[in-house]
């Protein structure tokens, strides 16, 4: 789900909250089964839902206020200070690219050239420099859309033997939600299963239905004590330091495999939507156990402290040793390789460049896609017709007339796809990064790339290719109103 306008939401809530910081959260020994479960569709349900939510997002603030300066001051100072200076110096940047670098641009928009593509060996060792990362050994196989997806991921938690370690932005509390923790619930008595969600994210999507979502659903009031009550399952709600979400989806069965990607758990990811993720195997997938660890540990009672010895204790082995080299790229804070990585991808593209996204605002991406078009490259760009979120919608109306305006090829699918993927002259980034502010440069995020030719074309034929076919070619300017500017603005400045 969009990050960005769930950030905008919660910042009321949160306003709506501060009378009532000291309610506290529902202990889970002290719930009922009949607190649990409420039914969907009748007005004394609606109005405990809302009390629900006021009272989680009281929760959330109190957290935030009082008990992350205690158990994690340094994350929750370094939260703030990054915040405060991307925010300051996305501001300067996106003046500066309004006013100078874009109108400097040329007129003349040249033909697609047919140079070769980039050097993709000494690409790699550009992002070792520009990154501070290095190449790390893994398999990729995609997973396109809901159904393929779960079905897998299904099948590996019914297969795991020691663990499921799973880490989301939102576990939603609709059918298949509820669906999929009674099956975690069931493997808790015989493995050990760990669940990560945001405290926020989650929250609002709890307060939010799908259109197709069955009437008479039942609700648990709290996936946090569904997912708990009379099971082994272990839950921790990261909490959201200045709002800077845990936006990263990754899901680990006994320390060998990984399910990297976009795709939250709820009804829009399973039915709804058109979205990707990666199954990985390798040692990479050490590396990926160890990130999901150090972030199991911050979100715990001891916060910094549990997740400084995690750190300490350092990578375990588990994983196959096998594989081709495989990427780890993050967004953290002071530390935006995701950002960093796709900007050099583009700066060195020469050859072609596809992406596809749902929120698409980043203006320093956007300009360096039309200086990268002026080169003579063939940049397409895949947006969804129908978003789940008004500002994200209105800011995308004016990325593609600005797109449009230097040669940019773009493409709308129809319907809603949450793809997060971009292939840069053969070197792949999918992940769950969008291509906004928060994504790159404030929360919490993991994607995975490679330059390996069978796994990227893989991702051509299976995703670009298809999607490209079904999707509409924006041929002209796309009409924008003024409030179409001010949540743009609002997109881009405020958060």
């Amino acid at each position: 789900m969009g990050n960005i306008s769930n950030a905008i939401s919660v910042l009321g809530i949160a306003v709506l909250a501060t009378g009532c910081a000291s309610a506290p959260y529902p202990a889970g020994n002290e719930a009922s089964e009949g607190q649990l479960v409420q039914p969907h569709d009748n007005r004394e349900f609606s109005l405990e839902r809302k009390a629900t939510g006021v009272s989680h997002a009281a929760w959330v603030y109190a957290r935030s206020v009082y008990e992350n300066p205690v158990n994690r001051p340094v994350s929750h100072a370094a939260s703030l200070g990054s915040l405060a200076l991307k925010s300051t110096g996305g501001l300067l940047r996106r003046v500066a690219i309004g006013t100078v670098q874009m109108p400097a641009l040329s007129d003349d928009i040249p033909e697609v050239g047919d140079a070769e593509p980039m050097d993709l060996e000494a690409f790699e060792t550009t992002l070792d420099r520009v990154t501070g990362t290095r190449l790390d050994t893994g398999r990729i196989r995609f997973l396109v859309g809901g159904d393929e997806y779960f079905g897998r991921l299904m099948e590996a938690i019914d297969g795991a033997e020691e663990s499921v370690d799973i880490r989301t932005y939102i576990f939603d509390n609709d059918d298949f939600a509820v669906a999929f923790a009674d099956r975690l619930r069931e493997r808790a008595e015989d493995i050990r299963v760990r669940i990560m969600v945001d405290s926020i994210g989650n929250m609002l999507a709890m307060q939010a239905d799908p259109e197709s979502l069955p009437a008479d659903h039942e609700h648990p009031a709290s996936m946090r004590l569904y997912l708990e009550q009379d099971s082994n399952v272990g839950v921790r709600n990261m909490t959201n330091p200045w709002f800077t979400g845990d936006h990263t989806k990754t899901t680990i069965i006994d320390e060998k495999v990984a399910f990297v990607g976009g795709m939250n758990i709820g009804r829009e990811y399973r039915y709804d939507w058109h979205d990707l993720m990666m199954e990985v195997t390798g040692p990479v997938v050490d590396q990926l156990q160890f990130e999901s660890d150090k972030a199991w540990a911050r979100g715990g009672l001891f916060g910094d402290f549990a997740n400084a010895l995690r750190f300490l204790r350092g990578k375990k082995e588990h994983a196959d040793r096998d594989g081709y080299p495989v990427r780890i790229l993050q967004t953290r804070n002071f530390d935006s390789q995701i950002h960093k990585a796709q900007l050099a991808a583009i700066q060195n593209a020469r050859s072609y460049i596809l992406i596809e996204n749902a929120y698409f605002s980043d203006d320093r991406t956007i300009y360096e896609l039309a200086k990268a078009r002026r080169r003579g490259v063939d940049v397409r760009v895949i947006i969804p017709s129908k978003g789940n979120h008004g500002p994200l919608n209105a800011s995308n109306r004016v990325t593609i007339n600005t797109l449009l305006n230097h040669g940019i090829r773009v493409y709308e699918y129809p319907g809603m796809s949450h793809v997060k993927a971009a292939i840069f002259d053969g070197w792949a980034c999918v992940g769950s990064a969008n291509f906004d502010k928060l994504s790159l440069k404030v929360n919490k995020e993991l994607n995975l790339a490679t330059s390996d030719p069978e796994t990227v074309n893989a991702l051509i034929d299976r995703v670009f290719v298809p999607d490209l076919m079904m999707s509409r070619e924006i041929l002209g300017p796309v009409d924008v109103a003024p409030t179409t500017y001010l949540a743009e603005i609002m997109v881009d400045e405020l958060l």
